[in-house]
């Protein structure tokens, strides 16, 4: 394990394609500094700039932009970047939306490789979703590869789709993640699974671990209008809860520390029907609500993958929200974070629809620093145990 002062300076990555910072939250955990962090959409870089005081969160089409443009607006022209990480929108690959090669959003994976060529670093992390391995996709995938080597770096090959819940977050996620290195230098392996079959002794974190601690809110009807909780909440048990909260020390953390609010936000309530109510008591823990095809968390289980829905230029859809595990209600968003393995001082949109896009469009951190601390350690082998 590195601790942050143990390293005599922090190594430097960049965010491309950076939505709210699920991803750049694992990387800066794991011990780099992330000097600037690129999106298209506003309301994310708004998000993320309340979430990354130490970071220069910028909005940008990286379409139109060179590696030189980047350095000069993130203010890093003369640093030798050590790593360029980002997840390029993913929709026309994702298995759960129309799998069209012919989507323009497919093309960032292509102004990923060339941004990675242009700024030069000495890694790169892509992240994915699952359906960029599928045959469908495979072709741009491929590509994506063969550019990179032509650029002079190594691709970490077989790549590997990873699962979240192997690395203690209570959601069944499946990414793919690209790992890359300059050539000459040190190839980064992908974070090893410790399962009771390898010798490992963790247990996957559960939504009861995530949640249970988190108030019921029938009691509180200006959650109808207000995002923030309006009283203290109460003090978790549980270990996993207890670090999001900031009342446990998390070791495996790196990153600069943020003050938890007073008063934390993600609880917006949703006002259902009352068929819709009756419906959701009906539906039984880890089953699927017949009409909406919500599907109902089950306590002692992991969740299963959050959505991040469609924006105005997709139809603007709202994701899927499962039922809570208890009450016949979905999902908060602070709930949601919960199970991404979001801190409770992250903070969000502050509208549904906006708070479940970023959600479901990251990485969960616990994930994302799994795989950075992986390429840290080449870069700071002295500090590593």
């Amino acid at each position: 394990m590195i601790r942050l002062n143990q390293l005599p300076q922090r190594p430097i990555a960049v965010d491309l394609f950076c939505g709210v910072g699920g991803l750049g939250l694992g990387v800066e955990q794991s011990g780099f500094d992330v000097a600037a962090a690129f999106d298209s959409l506003a309301f994310n870089v708004t998000s993320h700039q309340l979430n990354f005081p130490h970071t220069k969160s910028i909005q940008s089409d990286l379409s139109t932009k060179s590696g030189d443009q980047l350095r000069v607006l993130g203010g890093f022209q003369d640093i030798d970047v050590d790593l360029v990480f980002g997840g390029p929108p993913c929709q026309g690959f994702s298995y759960g939306g129309k799998r069209d090669l012919n989507d323009e959003r497919n093309k960032l994976v292509f102004d990923f490789a060339r941004l990675v060529r242009q700024i030069r670093p000495k890694y790169f992390l892509m992240e994915n979703v699952q359906g960029l391995m599928s045959e469908h996709s495979r072709p741009v995938l491929d590509s994506f590869v063969r550019r990179m080597k032509l650029a002079g770096y190594g691709v970490v090959e077989p790549i590997l789709v990873l699962n979240s819940a192997d690395f203690g977050v209570p959601q069944r996620r499946r990414r793919v993640i690209v790992l890359g290195y300059r050539n000459g230098l040190a190839a980064p392996s992908y974070p090893v699974v410790l399962t009771p079959q390898s010798g490992g002794t963790q247990r996957r974190v559960t939504v009861r671990d995530a949640i249970s601690d988190l108030p019921s809110l029938e009691d509180f009807d200006e959650l109808f209008e207000c995002d923030t909780f309006p009283k203290s909440l109460p003090k978790p048990r549980r270990t996993y809860a207890r670090i999001l909260r900031g009342l446990e020390l998390d070791e495996l953390d790196n990153s600069w520390s943020r003050a938890m609010p007073k008063r934390i936000t993600g609880f917006l309530r949703t006002k259902h029907a009352s068929d819709i109510v009756r419906r959701f008591e009906k539906t039984l823990p880890g089953g699927v609500e017949a009409i909406s095809r919500y599907i109902r968390l089950d306590w002692d289980s992991v969740a299963p993958t959050l959505r991040a829905g469609t924006g105005a230029d997709h139809g603007r859809h709202t994701a899927p929200r499962p039922i809570h595990p208890e009450f016949p209600r979905c999902i908060t968003t602070r709930e949601a974070a919960r199970l991404h393995s979001f801190p409770d001082w992250f903070r969000f949109h502050g509208t549904r629809w906006n708070d479940f896009r970023q959600i479901g469009n990251s990485v969960p951190p616990f994930m994302a620093r799994a795989v950075a601390y992986e390429i840290i350690k080449l870069l700071q082998p002295e500090s590593a145990e």
